[in-house]
């Protein structure tokens, strides 16, 4: 089935082939590409519409001493297998295995680390840039999607690059759309015209003979941009210092590989548009690209299926309900998304309040701002935003939100560890990069009901509020009907017991809960990292004689450390042990085994604190064990 794939463990031997070949190669590494994914989940919509120009790039350009650089990353699996890792597909998101992304430490010819949107161009420019001050004669190319070029950081990237003298090629991955026969005919035929160094000689000298007329000059621009802009949108980005080139049909690699060898040997800024389809070649996905966009394992002969098992509700669907219930209460309410409508849980939202919901693309840092200037006005703006993505509006969040003192909710979705997405997307970093911000108060809800609430509470509240809650279900806690609250920077008593109380915060309470019950230990449910329930805090120290905090986040500047600075400033000395993320990049795999590998389940739990309490917990349980004996 996959006999011409098999041979190729390297660019090198995929430029060994004949032409002709090519469309064969591109069938089989697509066939196996779904099938490989299927076994494994990952991202597959976007990789089968990569397949033909991951083919030409790799066959025209050479890899890995001409750079490639995909944005996001997640289109990167046909990479991956031309690039020696066809074998270990099989491992793909899991423990020890291949990530689902570019990695620099995975493959030379993983040119930069990527996940996040729209950083494909300044990394290539960068590249480009290094290569002419070093002297070496190489391409950068840079793909990035047509979603990702809503982001501000590509257009100011290409804003500097025009003015870059270097071998810069960006490729846009145009899936938005698609190209019929007649027009894709033309498109090719332009394209490699445009493309041909003939055009771009012609072009030059024209240009310098024409200056010395200068209404002749005009008009000759006007023509030209006329001729290109009857068939594609070239002023944008000409006017950005590129020369622009296509769109042309990515998935036809009789279009594609003469039109990149003709860029291949042009200088300077080049810009070409690819169109693909997303899924393309695999019915289901072409007609739902959305529901096959990060599928699990299934079937591909049968396709994705309805699970007949009762789910337990996510977190995710929690806010989406909770958002669209309080937009009925609240005339107020508008709710935003930098270009996560599914993953935050807004299509409902959306469906019943369109003329409420903004997305504004992937545009972190606009999203935020965007918000607070809408808060300026009276509304109460809710932005859905995975914590991960938060990073990247960090400025704008204490200098428009926090600094004004707005009233802004900030839903943070995929807060701790996310599994096989890995570090790029953990979000391991909110509690403490949101704690040291004055204004900012922060909920970490302990299951499903309590999310519900205490998103009510934030959007009580008169300034802005972020609530975090992790990736998938929780507990399995019925959420209540209506918009109750909970009171505002308190925590609560779920366990009482002695010698040692664990703090818990967010939804590690339960594995506190289960490792208290082996201990004999008192757990308080914190709720808020930020205010801390300080009078709990100190009530519960003075009546145990250690502290132990729980928290899925990094332990550096985290709610542990919230808890010990609040315990030296009222000069109280405990013994504490803070548990949560270590101080390293978590990589991607089972969500429950990651867990388990940072000490953070309830077997963990017990363990650290037998080992840093063990004379403690030795007398408690000795204890315990003579009043039963009495």
């Amino acid at each position: 089935m996959y006999q011409l794939l098999e041979t190729i463990n390297s660019p090198a031997d995929l430029r060994r082939l004949p032409r002709t070949q090519l469309p064969r190669v591109a069938d089989e590494l697509r066939a196996f590409l779904l099938d490989s994914v299927s076994r494994t989940g990952g991202h597959l919509s976007s990789n089968l519409g990569t397949v033909e120009l991951t083919v030409a790039l790799h066959y025209v350009f050479n890899t890995p001493d001409d750079r490639l650089v995909w944005d996001v990353g997640h289109q990167t699996y046909p990479h991956k297998i031309l690039t020696g890792r066809r074998d270990r597909m099989d491992s793909l998101r899991q423990e020890g295995g291949l990530s689902g992304f570019p990695r620099r430490s995975e493959s030379e010819y993983d040119t930069f680390g990527t996940a996040h949107s729209s950083t494909s161009i300044s990394a290539a420019l960068g590249m480009a840039m290094a290569a002419k001050q070093k002297g070496e004669d190489r391409h950068a190319v840079a793909i990035i999607g047509d979603g990702a070029m809503s982001a501000g950081m590509a257009f100011e990237a290409m804003n500097n690059a025009g003015v870059c003298d270097c071998n810069l090629l960006v490729i846009l991955n145009d899936n938005d759309m698609s190209i019929s026969p007649p027009v894709g005919a033309l498109n090719r035929y332009l394209a490699q015209l445009m493309s041909g160094q003939f055009y771009a000689a012609a072009k030059n000298v024209g240009k310098q003979v024409l200056k010395a007329a200068p209404p002749l000059f005009e008009l000759a621009k006007r023509l030209e941009t006329h001729a290109k802009g009857m068939v594609v949108p070239a002023t944008l980005f000409e006017n950005f210092g590129f020369n622009y080139i296509g769109p042309i049909d990515g998935h036809d690699l009789d279009s594609l590989i003469p039109t990149l060898e003709n860029i291949r040997q042009l200088k300077g800024p080049q810009f070409l548009h690819v169109v693909t389809k997303k899924g393309q070649g695999y019915k289901l996905a072409e007609v739902d690209p959305v529901a096959y966009h990060g599928p699990g394992k299934f079937d591909p002969a049968l396709g994705l299926q309805k699970s007949t098992a009762p789910a337990k509700q996510t977190f995710t669907q929690v806010f989406g309900r909770w958002l669209c219930d309080m937009a009925v209460q609240d005339k107020r309410l508008v709710g935003i998304t930098p270009a996560m409508r599914e993953g935050s849980g807004m299509l409902e939202f959306h469906q019943r309040f369109p003329e409420r919901y903004y997305d504004v693309g992937i545009a972190e840092q606009h999203a935020v701002t965007f918000a607070a200037g809408m808060a300026c006005e009276g509304l109460k703006p809710v932005v859905a935003i995975y914590s991960t993505f938060l990073q990247r509006g960090y400025d704008q969040l204490i200098h428009d939100v926090a600094l004004q003192n707005l009233p802004v909710v900030l839903a943070l979705d995929r807060a701790g560890l996310v599994g096989a997405d890995g570090a790029t997307h953990a979000g391991a970093y909110d509690i403490a990069f949101l704690r040291c911000i004055p204004n900012m108060s922060i909920a970490c809800p302990a299951d499903e009901n309590e999310c519900r609430k205490l998103l009510t509470t934030a959007f009580e509240q008169d300034h802005p509020v972020a609530v975090r809650y992790p990736r998938g279900a929780g507990a399995g806690v019925a959420t209540e009907a209506g918009l109750a609250s909970l009171p505002f920077g308190r925590g609560e008593i779920r366990r009482q017991g002695s010698g040692i109380a664990i703090l818990a915060f967010g939804t590690l309470l339960h594995p506190a809960l289960a490792a208290a019950e082996k201990l004999g230990a008192t757990v308080v449910n914190m709720r808020w990292a930020k205010p801390l329930d300080v009078a709990l805090l100190l009530e519960i120290a003075a009546a145990h004689e250690a502290l132990v905090t729980v928290e899925e986040g990094c332990l550096m500047g985290g709610a542990g450390s919230a808890v010990s600075e609040s315990l030296q400033q009222a000069g109280v000395l405990k013994p504490l042990l803070q548990l949560g993320l270590k101080d390293e990049f978590t990589e991607h795999g089972d969500p429950a085994v990651l867990l388990a590998t940072q000490g953070l389940d309830a077997a963990g739990i017990e363990a650290s604190i037998n080992t840093r309490f063990s004379a403690l917990v030795q007398s408690y349980a000795a204890k315990v064990a003579l009043k039963s004996v009495a």
